[in-house]
């Protein structure tokens, strides 16, 4: 049971914490300003082990939980949102591969994607195929020890900045079981990128679509067998739904502070903006709401941590409320800074931004929601 902190977990949120506030909040609202991807500042906090949070550490990962890395990322996340998701994607993309991969796999790529002299990115969306996963295009065809590869992945978040792409690929019939999972290193003639999306936020890191025209990938970089691809996409998303409402809860934290700053100096009818009482029941929504989150998240990471039957719907369901709960908070934050709110140098605007597009990634939240209900079905039967 996780009603409290241990002094480990203790430490290492703080660490995360403070890392956020010195290296990267200063900078965020410039960052997404100017579409600066930091990559320098990301390598910094892989030396302290953010970089393979729960990859084994025989190959350099720092071998914790789930549940420290909920942690880690709402932390992070309160300096930057964007950023974090970001650090939580390359963490999902290389635990596919300690996970699944072999042992030569796992030696060749692991020790440079923990330190983040290696970026990865996961490739599972297509332009015609999003909630509907298992319906997607992108074919690998055999020949000899290669595949030869021709699709297009949409909405990659790192693509054209990264080094490997963890991507699921058709190598056999219609449906989730026709699905396989390559990793393709970004040098791959025949891999190329599409523009660097316009976003209403997520500013701070490039989404590209990334397409393959015959490119050749050697048969050697498939994780585990033919057909278990799928298997392999939803078994990372258990995760990152964890850590994107991680990152949600992290930008409303700071939403909610910045707002707790700013009511005790601003003044209206004579009085400070934190007397009026009705204010007072708003900010106590708020910090209640991002609680009530914070303790499913923690709840859903522990089950993911002990490989409980309920692990999947329990991250359906804290990323589904964890989420929808920050943009509420944080857009109630820039709500109570009135005018100010809007303006990009109080970084509240920035955050609403940014946390909108959680209730979109990493499956829809009308996804969470068919996930939820179809599990609760077939227990009912």
């Amino acid at each position: 049971m996780h009603f409290a902190l241990n002094e480990d977990q203790i430490a290492v949120r703080d660490m995360a914490r403070e890392f956020a506030a010195e290296k990267i909040a200063p900078h965020a609202v410039r960052w997404d300003e100017e579409k600066h991807f930091p990559v320098d500042v990301m390598r910094e906090a892989a030396s302290l082990g953010i970089g393979g949070v729960y990859i084994r550490d025989d190959v350099g990962g720092s071998g914790m939980t789930r549940f420290d890395a909920a942690l880690i990322f709402e932390a992070l996340a309160q300096g930057c949102p964007t950023v974090s998701a970001f650090i939580s994607i390359h963490n999902m993309a290389s635990w596919m591969i300690d996970a699944y991969g072999n042992d030569s796999q796992r030696q060749k790529w692991l020790p440079r994607l923990c330190t983040m002299e290696l970026l990865a990115s996961y490739c599972l969306t297509e332009p015609g195929s999003g909630s509907d996963a298992a319906a997607l295009r992108t074919r690998a065809v055999r020949d000899g020890d290669h595949y030869v590869l021709n699709g297009q992945k949409q909405f990659i978040s790192g693509a054209g900045k990264g080094d490997l792409y963890v991507v699921m690929v058709r190598t056999g019939a219609d449906g989730p079981g026709g699905i396989s999972t390559l990793v393709i290193e970004g040098d791959t003639p025949g891999l190329s990128f599409g523009a660097n999306e316009r976003k209403m936020g997520w500013n701070a890191q490039p989404t590209r679509a990334v397409i393959f025209e015959n490119a050749r990938v050697p048969v050697a970089n498939r994780l585990g067998d033919e057909g278990i691809g799928f298997k392999i996409a939803m078994a990372g998303l258990d995760g990152g739904r964890i850590n994107i409402a991680a990152c949600s809860l992290g930008g409303a934290q700071c939403a909610l502070d910045k707002s707790l700053a700013y009511m005790k100096e601003r003044k209206a009818f004579g009085k400070r903006l934190d007397e009026f009482q009705a204010l007072q029941f708003r900010l106590a929504d708020m910090a209640t709401e991002l609680e009530a989150a914070r303790t499913f998240v923690w709840r859903a990471a522990a089950a993911l941590d002990r490989k409980d039957a309920d692990a999947t719907m329990l991250c359906a369901m804290a990323k589904r409320f964890g989420t929808d709960v920050g943009f509420e908070v944080a857009n109630q934050a820039l709500q109570l800074h009135g005018g100010y709110g809007y303006l990009s140098e109080y970084g509240i605007e920035k955050i609403v931004r940014d946390l909108r597009v959680h209730q979109i990634l990493e499956g829809t939240n009308e996804i969470m929601r068919l996930i939820v209900s179809r599990k609760l079905i077939e227990g009912a039967r």
